[in-house]
């Protein structure tokens, strides 16, 4: 069983940055894969960007070079640091893990992007 629990959401203007948090229940060495997703109203939900279990990283074409994904192994943490914001980021944020084929998913948090 995982328990995912993001925080760190907010409003921010254009060009600013936010830091998303998501504390993992349990060892995050057992876990398959993970990291973030976004859905936007109207849309579907996208991946942001994620580890897999060997560590390399995977980011959607539209936040490379913007945002960053990193694991805190000791914190059971995996954060995701988003520069450069832009009001197309807006959305709600989902940490999501992967575990013996199971997909797990927080409860999400909301990122808004005012222009």
């Amino acid at each position: 069983q995982v328990q995912l629990v993001e925080s760190g959401g907010g409003l921010v203007q254009t060009g600013g940055s936010l830091r998303l948090s998501c504390a993992v229940s349990g060892s995050i060495f057992s876990i398959n894969a993970m990291g973030w997703y976004r859905q936007a109203p109207g849309k579907e939900r996208e991946l942001v960007a994620h580890f897999s279990r060997g560590g390399s990283t995977n980011y959607a074409d539209s936040v490379k070079g913007r945002f960053s994904i990193s694991r805190d192994n000791a914190k059971n943490t995996v954060r995701l640091q988003m520069n450069s914001l832009k009001p197309e980021d807006t959305a709600v944020y989902y940490c999501h893990a992967l575990y013996s084929s199971i997909n797990y998913w927080g409860r999400g948090t909301q990122v808004t992007v005012s222009s």
